[in-house]
């Protein structure tokens, strides 16, 4: 009932910049929580930031001074500002929700991801 829909992934150099988005649409009636989590190759899904619907924000401390989580509600949209980027910071990113539906229910959402390589 809620689909989250990421873009602005790429290819990059050391030290450049991207800025993820993603949309979500649905019966939304509030979005509690807003994260992106990533899964490098080889390896499992892990939190990179999150954002709560006050703006509170979280970061794992290897994007700490990096990145830039932000959210704007009345879109239903959050962002991550990606920058110095390092080869490590390559995965796939995927955006993540929970909230509550207009009917009332709950959800917790995952967006199909978007591909980040950052090489020379």
């Amino acid at each position: 009932q809620v689909q989250l829909v990421e873009s602005g992934g790429g290819l990059v150099q050391p030290g450049g910049s991207l800025r993820l988005s993603c949309a979500a649409s649905g019966s939304i009636s509030r979005i509690n929580l807003m994260a992106w989590h990533r899964q490098a190759p080889g390896k499992e899904r892990e939190l990179v930031a999150s954002i709560t619907s006050g703006g509170t924000t979280t970061y794992v401390d290897f994007v700490k001074g990096r990145f830039t989580i932000s959210r704007d509600n009345a879109k239903n949209t959050v962002y991550l500002q990606m920058n110095s980027l390092k080869p490590e910071d390559t995965g796939v990113y995927y955006c993540y929700a929970v909230g509550t539906l207009v009917s009332r229910g709950g959800f917790n959402s995952w967006g199909q991801g978007t591909q980040v390589t950052v090489s020379s």
